[in-house]
C-alpha cells in the first residue's frame, strides 16, 4: 500500500497543485474523482483556517485497489479543533468537511494548535454501482 507525502504553501493556488499531483498518483483509480474533491476541500480549509500564506498544508495518499486514504494536516495557528458543521442555507460557508464527510466512508480528525489533521478515507463501491 503505497503512501506519497508533499508539502504545499499556504496559498489558494497550492490547492489546484494537490489537485494535479493527486490526479498524478491516482490516475484511473476508482476513487480519484471523490479523491480530488476531498483533496479541494481539506486544501482549502488548511489554508483558511491556519497559518494562511504562512504556513501552508501537507498532503498524504494512500491507496489500495479498491480504496483512497487522503490526509491534510495544517500548519496549526488556533487550538479551534475542526469539526462538522450543518450552516443554514444562506451561510457563505461551513460546509467543507460536512461535503467530505458524505463522501467518505469514514473521517478522523487530530491534533492540536500546532497543527490538524483530517483523515477521510474513500472506498470504491461495487462493479456497476456509482463511483466512490
Amino acid at each position: 500500500m503505497p503512501t506519497y507525502r508533499r508539502p504545499f504553501a499556504g496559498l489558494p493556488q497550492e490547492v489546484s497543485r494537490a489537485r494535479h499531483w493527486t490526479r498524478t498518483i491516482l490516475g484511473p483509480h476508482p476513487c480519484a474523482d471523490d479523491a480530488l474533491l476531498v483533496v479541494t476541500e481539506l486544501g482549502t480549509n488548511a489554508i483558511a483556517h491556519s497559518g494562511g500564506g504562512r504556513g501552508g498544508f501537507h498532503l498524504a495518499v494512500t491507496y489500495t485497489e479498491t480504496a483512497a486514504t487522503i490526509t491534510v494536516t495544517d500548519s496549526g495557528g488556533t487550538s479551534n479543533r475542526p469539526r462538522i458543521t450543518h450552516p443554514d442555507d444562506d451561510a457563505l460557508g461551513g460546509r467543507g468537511l460536512a461535503l467530505v464527510s458524505a463522501y467518505a466512508t469514514e473521517i478522523r480528525i487530530s491534533g492540536d494548535h500546532r497543527g490538524h489533521a483530517i483523515t477521510a478515507e474513500l472506498r470504491a463501491k461495487p462493479a456497476g454501482a456509482e463511483t466512490c
